[in-house]
């Protein structure tokens, strides 16, 4: 058997309370995950292009306040 149908078996099996706190700890998880990755891609250089169009679009007055 695979690692995710294990995982999801598992998870098929859980109490509310169980279930529950799988989430929470997988939303924590996940945010972490992404985090990481977000800051990787901005020291890697890799959202530059995006900032500078932003910026041009602000200094422009393409932007609104929200």
């Amino acid at each position: 058997m695979d690692t995710i149908d294990e995982i999801k078996t598992v998870i098929t099996k859980m109490s509310r309370e169980e279930l529950s706190s799988f989430r929470h700890w997988f939303e924590t998880f996940d945010a972490e995950v992404w985090d990481r990755q977000f800051e990787e891609d901005v020291f890697a250089g890799k959202l530059d292009d995006l900032a500078s169009e932003a910026l041009l679009d602000l200094k422009e007055g393409r932007c609104t306040d929200l």
